[in-house]
């Protein structure tokens, strides 16, 4: 086994793992899955009927801040470290995170960024996810594990997060590239927003690159030529400064990932996002070519 730890690793290198009995205290598997309403999908019923042995279901509603305004926002880094120490998580262990989705990947790389956001350098997402570890026949199993709990001590980076105040600021002076990583019909306004009291849009400067296009038609990240294809066609540069923005802050964490996987660490996050500019930001701030837009 590689003791290197990969932002992105293999069904291979962690079936491997699975087999030699890796899964513990210095390697975490977790199942960070979570579905919008609409998919009528229960991501912790379906982890109790079968996941990757040895994984442990990281729940994404339970570790954000509960008090904000808006969902899934980051939780304060004693949140942050008491939920992942119970899990049994400490500073020098491996954690892999995948999800369940259709995609490939989908909040997997939410929590990755979450991890790093936090001091933890130690994560990888497990390419394509659970639909190709199903693809490729490896384990799966419904016995659940219960780790030991243990201590995780947080540092966060919160010059990697981004508020409503800075994005509004540089929609002003245009100083940094702002990638949107939801569809296109939603950025465009000609599809909804999965929030009713959400339409959609884009603020003046976004530039749209859906979190699906950094990855190939199965949902596993494309090569560092792909990647790098698609800021280029994009327009994006992400050896500049680069901040990226989506529904609720989930996909663009995807955006994110292709830009570490070229070697350019430290893109950000607008936590807020869509969600949050809709309700907050002045009309002529919110672009659509939907008729009718204002609720």
């Amino acid at each position: 086994m590689e003791t290197q730890t990969r932002d992105v690793v293999s069904g291979q290198w962690l079936a491997e793992a699975v087999r030699c009995n890796l899964v513990g205290p210095k390697l975490r598997i977790l199942d960070t899955s979570w579905h919008l309403p609409e998919l009528k999908r229960d991501p912790k019923a379906e982890f109790a009927q079968r996941h990757i042995p040895g994984s442990l279901f990281f729940d994404i509603v339970e570790c954000c801040d509960h008090s904000a305004a808006y969902d899934l926002m980051l939780p304060t880094s004693s949140h942050f470290s008491q939920y992942v120490g119970d899990l049994g998580i400490g500073n020098d262990t491996h954690v892999v995170v995948y999800d369940t989705s259709e995609y490939g990947s989908h909040i997997a790389p939410r929590v990755w960024w979450m991890f790093r956001m936090f001091g933890h350098t130690r994560v990888s997402v497990l390419d394509g996810g659970w639909k190709n570890w199903l693809l490729d026949g490896h384990l799966v199993t419904a016995e659940s594990c219960v780790p030991e709990p243990t201590e995780f001590r947080a540092a966060a980076n919160l010059s990697w997060v981004k508020s409503c105040e800075d994005v509004l600021e540089n929609v002003g002076t245009r100083q940094v590239q702002v990638v949107d990583s939801r569809p296109v019909g939603r950025f465009r306004g000609t599809e909804p927003e999965p929030r009713d009291d959400t339409l959609p849009g884009h603020f003046p400067g976004a530039i749209n690159i859906p979190f699906t296009t950094f990855m190939d038609a199965n949902g596993k990240m494309l090569e560092t030529e792909g990647l790098s294809k698609v800021f280029r066609e994009a327009g994006v540069d992400p050896g500049q400064p680069l901040w990226t923005t989506c529904s609720s802050g989930v996909t663009a964490c995807q955006v994110v990932l292709a830009a570490h996987l070229l070697g350019h660490p430290g893109a950000c996050v607008y936590d807020g996002s869509w969600t949050e500019w809709f309700k907050r930001a002045s009309p002529e701030l919110i672009i659509s070519e939907a008729e009718g837009k204002k609720v």
